[in-house]
């Protein structure tokens, strides 16, 4: 297996674990009682209402009650309480522990702002599932739906353990997970529009606090880029349109509700471009991204795709520049391992999981000129890189990012003379090229 195929390591450093046990102890006697105040706070403002309503498609009535699924539905409180007592640091500890809190802060501001209610009448049960549902029915009320709580923990707890887990128990965890899922339903204990909703609740969780690297949030500062303000109010735009669609559309069709997911999307890149900068993509040095990233933004990196197929479907996927450095669209596996390396400058794409070769991944984001040192390690990359084969320079289209770090390294290399003769090396290959950063100046 490749170097770039092994996930990185959850913790680089474990720690005492008496340090960590008391960090996870102290964030349950937290978390406990907020979750039982809040959760139990929401259902009776819902309780109060004259009128809540609900969401069922009705091929549901056709989703059987079967009584003993009460136990995996019940035994994701296990989970909870372990995921957190059993981590390498006190900052896996804070992460997870963050990834709750935004579940249950999340998931509670959506049941008092939102109500549904649970329609379906549960048969009368004996023996254990029956002493579990009355247990359950003495806190929890219908009124708590979507999102579906449940299902946004699952997605941390379920991936919180697959990291961890490995050949046959692993796969025990998938199949345990799903039964979980599957829970809210042969329960009825929930509606099925609980589900995605909750799922994607989950995943925004996993975003916010991933196990590694920077949290999207940390170090923000309203950029002073003109441009990129402005491309932050435009995606802003899309997405508040998107979430408009879908409330609107819920009234006619819950189906609608399909569009939180673009609208979630554009608002995470919004948030990008406003000052977070290219980690909002969680992009990692070899081209991968998290699975939360994957997930949440898969309507926009789509829309990505097909705006690279449009811009270059008319165009050579790839040009060659000057010894063994070419330039070019992001591309597929078969066209990344036919060079010996590919240095990616798009933060919003994903690596092709099939790609084997050298990878190196120097996110930038699109329509912006690039950061001073990352268009330094871009442009320093090449020469090594170079050495051990053919190079091929890419961005989403090809036509910006990578055409900037390319002209820069003709000049830096002495390939060119003057950014001018650079540009014209570049516009000789017949590509078009929009350079960045002084380099776009009139030939």
């Amino acid at each position: 297996m490749p170097a770039s195929a092994v996930p990185p390591p959850l913790s680089a450093i474990a720690e005492p674990y008496g340090p960590v046990v008391l960090r996870a102890a102290l964030w349950l006697a937290f978390l406990a009682p907020f979750f039982y105040s809040t959760y139990g706070f929401a259902n009776w403002l819902a309780s109060k209402r004259l009128y809540v309503g609900s969401i069922v498609f009705p091929w549901e009535h056709y989703v059987p009650f079967i009584a003993w699924t009460i136990v995996p539905y019940w035994s994701i409180n296990l989970f909870y309480g372990l995921s957190l007592l059993l981590n390498d640091t006190r900052q896996g500890v804070d992460r997870l522990a963050g990834r709750y809190l935004t579940a249950q802060v999340v998931a509670v501001s959506c049941f008092i702002l939102f109500p549904l209610t649970a329609t379906f009448v549960r048969p009368a049960t004996t023996g254990l599932p029956g002493f579990l549902f009355a247990v359950l029915g003495g806190f929890d009320k219908p009124f708590n739906q979507a999102p579906s709580l449940h299902i946004a923990l699952l997605v941390i707890i379920w991936d919180h353990w697959r990291q961890r887990l490995s050949g046959p128990v692993l796969a025990l965890w998938h199949f345990w997970s799903f039964l979980i899922g599957a829970s809210v339903l042969t329960t009825w204990q929930h509606h099925f529009i609980d589900i995605p909703t909750g799922a994607l609740l989950g995943f925004l969780a996993l975003w916010l606090f991933p196990a590694e690297g920077e949290l999207p949030f940390t170090g923000f500062r309203l950029t002073a880029d003109v441009k990129a303000r402005r491309l932050a109010l435009s995606y802003a735009l899309g997405a508040a349109l998107a979430l408009a669609g879908a409330v609107a559309g819920a009234f006619f069709s819950a189906i609608a509700l399909v569009l939180l997911w673009p609208s979630l999307a554009l608002a995470i890149v919004a948030f990008g471009y406003a000052g977070a900068g290219p980690k909002v993509f969680q992009k990692t040095a070899n081209g991968r991204v998290s699975l939360a990233s994957r997930v949440l933004l898969w309507p926009y990196r789509l829309g990505a795709r097909a705006n690279v197929w449009a811009w270059t479907r008319k165009l050579p996927p790839v040009v060659a520049v000057a010894d063994g450095v070419f330039l070019g669209r992001f591309p597929d596996a078969a066209e990344a391992d036919s060079f010996g390396t590919v240095i990616d400058l798009a933060a919003e794409l994903e690596r092709p999981r099939d790609a084997m070769g050298r990878w190196t991944s120097l996110a930038m984001l699109d329509l912006l000129s690039p950061p001073a040192d990352t268009l330094d390690k871009a442009v320093a990359a090449i020469e090594p890189a170079r050495r051990q084969g053919t190079v091929l320079v890419c961005c989403a289209l090809g036509f910006q990012r990578s055409a900037t770090v390319v002209a820069q390294w003709l000049v830096t290399s002495g390939r060119s003379h003057t950014p001018a003769q650079a540009r014209k090396q570049l516009a000789a290959s017949g590509r078009p090229v929009h350079l960045q950063v002084g380099l776009d100046e009139p030939a």
